[in-house]
């Protein structure tokens, strides 16, 4: 793209974010399931000082931009009820500051010499804060109550699936007293696999592992509806007040095995949809925290953040995407999504748009999980190569000239100006006519499902385990969060082996085996690998920030200022 273009674009990129903060008292709206210079890269963590005071005050406020869908670990699927469910609730295992699982709930942890039997001995003195005890068969009737096919809402119970039976039982193929979750005793829990995994530890540290009351819960089948007495939990904070589409708070546990290491007392959660609002009221002080992983900041606010130093970049395990519909021409054709993808300028798309520090993406997994990934399967920008493979693909469609191309994005600033910024790409690189289709996200999703588009933008992030399977099993079948509508028995079988194979040198070739093949096919086209881009108050200490796009206040303070 030329630079006068470039120059256009980013005045109205400026301008709308200049107009957003003058519209900034409108806070309704919808949220989305997933989403050099003087910049602080941050390690991870939150500044940490260890000669910093506790402050008197010990509350923290937060904008999770809107109301959380469910707050139910075995129903949610989505990363707002993840920043509520992971301070309330905890599983065998928790992710610490640096992002390997340690023990949580389970006070040890046995692997057996093939990897395919843990057992893990539940802690002493384990409680719901309700005063129940957590046992063994908590666990198992929590995770067989999401693996019971007559269990509604269960989007995630196919993470269950790496225990022996889980898969089986899930579909009405077998029974629930064959998976492999065995209680010994009230403190022993012994879990089989169907094959060995490197990342199990991190799964049960995710919501779709965390126990839930199961003597509550059948009592009152609404019981994590409402924050009160029914809303049992067994995490670092418990849920004090829900006002529905506008706030929640989280207190304290006092009875939480760890907390005497938990020192924030309340945790005040606002849900303002409204970026440019939400940074107004991080500026006057009414907000401690802005950006990921709750919500964004506005594009117009990063340079001057990055100028000053206020602003916090780290990698975060994520790739944002275009979407082919390879049932809709003329992209079933794999040399026509070949040339669309080399035709985008990813390098000026994350220097001159975003600017927060993404990589250009030329590639599936991304650089958080697979750092050689950084120079991925093919050339950006590459326009002469693009023009080869359009050549081609025409000829191969029997055309002279490609029709007009609908391009689709959800309503999103930043998703607004990229979509404008390739529009421009594709029409100087391959000459075609590119329509722009803005949809709100709940109308978007259902046109991805239905098939009702022919280039749709999506992202991908690992949040559950950092491992490149996560992002690459997405594609294994049709369906799901696939809507490339692509798939292929070669790739799925690479996958399958993967998943059998202990040798960690020999299961990584076969992952990369099954990558380039999908990079080959093209059925999407990657454009860069995402970062948490965050700032947050001086006085906030120890909060951790990982690659998974999640945030832990278990360790957080405020500093006396």
């Amino acid at each position: 793209m030329n630079r006068k273009k470039w120059s256009l674009l980013l005045a109205i990129v400026f301008a709308m974010g200049i107009f957003l903060a003058a519209c900034g008292d409108d806070t309704s709206g919808e949220g989305e399931k997933s989403k050099g210079d003087n910049t602080q890269q941050s390690d991870d963590r939150g500044d940490d000082n260890s000669d910093a005071v506790l402050a008197d005050d010990q509350s923290l406020t937060v904008n999770i931009k809107t109301e959380p869908p469910s707050l139910h670990p075995g129903k949610a699927s989505d990363n707002t009820s993840l920043a509520v469910l992971s301070q309330v609730f905890e599983g065998l295992t928790r992710l610490g500051p640096d992002g390997e699982p340690q023990k949580a709930m389970a006070s040890d942890i046995d692997i057996s010499d093939d990897k395919k039997t843990y057992t893990f001995t539940i802690r002493d003195g384990a409680t719901w804060s309700n005063g129940d005890p957590i046992t063994a068969q908590t666990f198992a009737d929590s995770w067989k109550w999401v693996l019971n096919p007559d269990s509604p809402d269960t989007d995630y119970a196919y993470r269950l699936y790496p225990i022996k039976g889980a898969e089986a039982a899930k579909n009405g193929e077998g029974s629930l007293d064959d998976v492999g979750i065995t209680v010994k005793d009230d403190k022993t829990l012994v879990v089989e696999l169907n094959n060995p995994i490197p990342y199990f530890l991190e799964l049960t540290a995710s919501y779709t592992y965390y126990p839930v009351n199961q003597n509550v819960a059948k009592k009152n089948k609404d019981w994590d509806a409402n924050a009160g007495e029914d809303y049992v939990t067994n995490g670092p904070f418990l849920l004090d007040t829900w006002k529905h589409k506008n706030q929640i708070v989280l207190k304290k546990n006092p009875d939480y095995w760890d907390s005497e290491n938990v020192h924030l007392e309340t945790i005040t959660m606002e849900m303002v949809d409204d970026e440019n609002t939400a940074k107004q009221m991080y500026d006057n002080g009414k907000l401690d925290w802005i950006g990921s992983p709750f919500d964004s900041i506005p594009l117009a606010a990063i340079p001057p953040m990055k100028q000053d130093g206020s602003l916090n970049i780290s990698p975060m395990a994520g790739t944002y995407y275009y979407s082919f519909n390879t049932e809709m021409e003329p992209f079933t054709n794999k040399n026509i999504r070949k040339a669309f993808a080399l035709a985008i300028n990813r390098k000026g798309i994350v220097e001159n748009i975003t600017k927060g520090d993404q990589v250009p993406g030329m590639a599936l997994v991304p650089t958080a999980v697979w750092e050689g990934n950084k120079d991925g399967y093919f050339k950006d920008n590459d326009v002469e190569k693009a023009k080869e493979y359009l050549e081609k693909g025409l000829d191969e469609l029997g055309l002279d000239k490609l029709p007009t191309v609908k391009l689709s994005y959800n309503t999103n600033e930043a998703h607004a100006a990229i979509a404008q910024a390739v529009q421009d790409m594709w029409k100087e690189s391959l000459d075609v006519d590119v329509q722009l289709n803005n949809e709100e996200w709940n109308v978007y999703l259902d046109t991805l499902s239905e098939g009702n588009y022919q280039v749709g933008r999506m992202g991908w992030t690992a949040s559950f385990f950092l491992d490149p399977i996560y992002f690459l099993e997405v594609f294994e079948t049709v369906g799901g969060n696939n809507y490339t509508n692509w798939e292929s028995d070669e790739y799925a079988s690479l996958l399958e082996e993967s998943r059998k194979e202990t040798d960690e040198t020999a299961r990584e070739e076969l992952l990369r085996e099954a990558e380039q093949l999908f990079m080959d096919e093209m059925p999407i086209a990657p454009i860069y690998f995402y970062t948490n881009i965050y700032a947050h108050k001086d006085y906030v200490k120890d909060v951790s920030v990982g690659k998974l796009g999640t945030v832990q206040f278990k360790w957080g303070y405020i500093a006396e200022h």
